[in-house]
């Protein structure tokens, strides 16, 4: 019942958020069939093979969400999206959508919170990636990307 309201809550918020507060992001010229004719270890081919799995379809303007999914490896149910806010929170990201997720999320499913700080503190150990387009990556390593953007930039002093 609690992960039903927070269904229609979220279904609810995207569609006025993706109105609103997505107009300046475009939608990417890829299908998710395209994605599966890249190179296998790329990242593009990585993403259609996600949306095969799951029998998931590219949502206008959230395609950057789902590489999230692959890149933090976060899954796709509700607790796990909550979780993948905080650690977008934890990576810099701030914005009303990710806090009302936040704050909703972990009132309505506070037995998760654990999970939660983890992830925050995931996100905050990690390359900040949150402002990324990651169309003009799709042909990219997966690998070596996500390996890259689990590396928190060092300081070298000599």
């Amino acid at each position: 019942m609690r992960v039903q309201f927070l269904l229609f809550v979220y279904d609810k918020t995207q569609k006025l958020y993706r109105k609103y507060f997505k107009k300046k992001k475009r939608q990417w010229q890829f299908t998710e069939k395209q994605l599966l004719e890249f190179q296998e270890d790329s990242l593009g081919r990585k993403l259609g093979e996600f949306y095969k799995k799951y029998g998931f379809s590219m949502i206008p303007k959230m395609e950057n969400h789902d590489v999230h999914h692959l890149i933090t490896g976060c899954g796709t149910n509700f607790e796990d999206e909550i979780a993948m806010q905080y650690l977008l929170l934890g990576n810099g990201k701030l914005n009303a959508h990710l806090l009302a997720a936040i704050v909703l999320g972990t009132f309505i499913l506070p037995e998760y919170v654990k999970i939660y700080i983890k992830a925050y503190k995931k996100g905050q150990r990690m390359k900040a990636f949150h402002t990324w387009d990651f169309e003009g990556l799709l042909w990219q390593n997966f690998d070596h990307l996500k390996d890259f953007i689990h590396q928190k930039d060092h300081v070298v002093l000599h």
